[in-house]
């Protein structure tokens, strides 16, 4: 599959793969990826972020911090947090209880050693939605439009961060094709 993507596409994948190296990830996942794809400049991806106002330092920025926060909280969305609440349980208060006891950073997954990392299976099913997407429009090969488009339409993480600063899927199909009525899944 890798043989049908972009230039662009490989950047955002070799850059998640540089962001997780950064940060002693584990494994490299779809909050990678988005942060790779953030840094992309000249591609139909990134076209879209500015189109949608998304290209931003600022935004660029605030996403990566929703993201930090997430890996924080061992991968708990906003909503989980505050559905969490509800209940009674204070997310932030469990966290900051694992670090006094772990150290900062115990729930984010971090390892010590180098070495390659393997994609998570929810990164991997990334990619694959890409080609499906890719696939859905008619489109010969895998863009960083269509990594853009997977991330946006996967439920998580990063598809919350994506659409709290105006990146849903329908506005990506919206500005990539005039539409906005297919989903790429």
């Amino acid at each position: 599959m890798f043989e049908r993507f972009t230039k662009g596409a490989r950047d955002v994948v070799k850059g998640a793969v540089v962001r997780a190296e950064e940060e002693r990830a584990e494994r490299v996942d779809e909050g990678h990826m988005l942060l790779a794809l953030l840094d992309g400049r000249g591609t139909r991806g990134a076209f879209v972020l500015g189109a949608l106002g998304a290209d931003t330092e600022e935004r660029r920025t605030s996403m990566g911090r929703a993201l930090a926060l997430a890996r924080r909280r061992a991968g708990l969305s906003q909503a989980d947090a505050e559905a969490l609440a509800g209940l009674g349980i204070d997310v932030e208060e469990i966290v900051s209880r694992v670090e006094q006891a772990h150290g900062e950073g115990a729930l984010t997954g971090k390892r010590r050693l180098g070495g390659r990392r393997p994609f998570s299976r929810e990164a991997k099913a990334v990619l694959e939605s890409s080609l499906r997407a890719a696939l859905a429009h008619g489109d010969r090969s895998i863009g960083d439009e269509h990594v853009l488009l997977a991330l946006a339409s996967r439920p998580g993480i990063v598809s919350e961060v994506l659409a709290e600063h105006g990146v849903s899927t329908s506005a990506v199909e919206r500005v990539l094709y005039g539409g906005g009525e297919a989903a790429a899944s």
